[in-house]
């Protein structure tokens, strides 16, 4: 297991531990790996390697503009999203990262901790451009997250996609 980065690390810290961070998961994620064993690896790997990472998880789209919580590790999350709320919804639906920096700000912001104060989510697309999941990091600190964090999230997503690229099936 890595080391846990500060959030005060400098940017070049920062991106040599995302490096660290996309070399683990892929080591982890063997050939017989399946899709719900590679997102709980990924949030594990996250979460436990970035000391301002406090919820991490997964919302999987079950059925048609629905995310339906998935892997995660910290507290309770909200259980069902549809595309319309919340940070959640906005990436799902717009398909781009949402950096949120102080999450009070957020039109329709969905409180599912009290203790959020930003946020990130990076959805998960398939090469058709079909949303598979998003990725969820919230933090307890304000303007936690930067360029850094969406740009090692995002590769992150796009190795994801291109090992596993058919969404399981959706509920219609």
């Amino acid at each position: 297991m890595l080391d846990v980065l500060s959030r005060h690390a400098d940017a070049t810290q920062k991106e040599k531990h995302y490096e660290a961070v996309i070399e683990s998961i892929e080591a982890l994620m063997g050939p017989d790996t399946d899709w719900l064993a590679a997102m709980a690896t990924i949030v594990c790997e996250l979460h436990h390697a970035f000391d301002y990472y406090d919820w991490t998880g997964f919302y999987r789209v079950v059925r048609d503009e629905h995310l339906q919580i998935g892997p995660y590790q910290g507290g309770h999350g909200c259980l069902d999203i549809p595309f319309t709320r919340g940070v959640c919804g906005a990436a799902a639906r717009e398909r781009k990262t949402q950096l949120v920096p102080d999450v009070e700000l957020f039109p329709g912001h969905i409180a599912c901790a009290s203790s959020t104060r930003s946020e990130i989510v990076v959805p998960f697309m398939n090469p058709r451009g079909e949303v598979l999941a998003v990725l969820d990091v919230d933090s307890d600190s304000e303007a936690a997250f930067d360029l850094i964090d969406q740009a090692g999230l995002e590769r992150i997503a796009k190795l994801y996609s291109e090992r596993f690229p058919m969404r399981p099936s959706v509920q219609r």
